[in-house]
């Protein structure tokens, strides 16, 4: 497995941890650094701290572009893979777009419900479409 394929994997399951327990991310980051098993990335740190840090925008551009599903309606999966990428696509301006968009689907393939590749791929295509307004 890649390094950054992995790094995203920890970061997601750190977020999807972070939500169930209804704990800030940096917390349950902080669990997972001090423990050290499994061990925990650079870019695993800086994609959990980087999605914590813009959590109230990402959530918000979510609410904003997700037709007919609320943020509590997601799937737990769904929802922290799409927090995830929303991070990566605005503001990690050196992983391409493409990349992210198929990263955030791989993840879903894996963890989440057959309908959910199709819906993570098309509501990060529509920010994709829309990171020029949405950066200003």
């Amino acid at each position: 497995m890649a390094a950054r394929n992995k790094a995203r994997k920890r970061a997601f399951q750190i977020l999807f941890e972070a939500d169930q327990r209804g704990e800030n991310a940096q917390v349950v980051l902080a669990d997972w650094v001090r423990r050290g098993d499994p061990p925990v990335g650079e870019y695993t740190m800086q994609l959990v701290e980087g999605a914590a840090k813009h959590a109230p925008r990402i959530d918000e551009l979510l609410a904003t572009y997700s037709t007919g599903w609320t943020l509590d309606r997601m799937p737990g999966v769904d929802r922290n893979v799409l927090r995830l990428g929303t991070y990566e696509l605005l503001w990690e301006d050196d992983v391409p777009d493409a990349v992210v968009l198929d990263e955030a689907v791989e993840l879903v393939k894996e963890f989440s419900t057959d309908e959910s590749p199709r819906f993570v791929n098309g509501l990060l295509g529509k920010l994709q479409s829309l990171k020029p307004t949405l950066l200003r």
